[in-house]
């Protein structure tokens, strides 16, 4: 695999991706951090996801998919990335731990990946790249994808109690 690059130093351009990512995934947990098992578990928009529903496709729809089955072509990863699963179950109660741990498990298992493939490493599971052409295009893809969920929990967290996550003064 001419792609391995474990042990190299990112470029600046990548380290900061990679920072960008760490903060925003940090955003997603800070955002439901101390919230109760109702308010973690109920429906606070009209599509009807929840703070846990949410955190769980960030596990298995967008962790798991780009970097272990996009990327690494991992079987299992790739077989339910293929069927008719997804992270996305909405109303399904679970529990706050339950679901962090997974989160964690999922980031610790993408910074492995990420650590060993060089940013031009290609997807090896292209039919699931979906026009993503190297690692660096699926880092920005997910560092997005995550920035978005991340916002749309701080407006639901606000909605809950008020709790602001950044609070810009005029």
């Amino acid at each position: 695999m001419d792609d391995l690059v474990a042990g190299s130093a990112p470029t600046a351009h990548h380290a900061f991706l990679l920072q960008s990512l760490a903060w925003k995934r940090s955003h997603v947990l800070e955002a439901i951090e101390g919230l109760d098992d109702e308010a973690l578990n109920r429906a606070h928009v009209a599509s009807g996801w929840t703070p846990l529903d949410l955190v769980r496709h960030l596990t298995v729809d967008v962790e798991r998919y780009w970097f272990q089955a996009v990327m690494l072509a991992e079987p299992d990863a790739v077989a339910f990335a293929s069927g008719d699963s997804s992270g996305w179950q909405v109303g399904v109660p679970e529990a706050y731990d339950d679901v962090v741990a997974a989160y964690r498990d999922e980031i610790t298992r993408s910074d492995r990946v990420l650590a060993s493939l060089a940013p031009e490493a290609k997807p090896r599971w292209v039919e699931g790249a979906v026009g993503r052409a190297d690692l660096t295009s699926v880092i920005v893809h997910v560092l997005v994808d995550t920035a978005t969920h991340a916002g749309q929990l701080d407006i639901v967290r606000e909605g809950i109690d008020g709790r602001q996550y950044l609070v810009v003064h005029p």
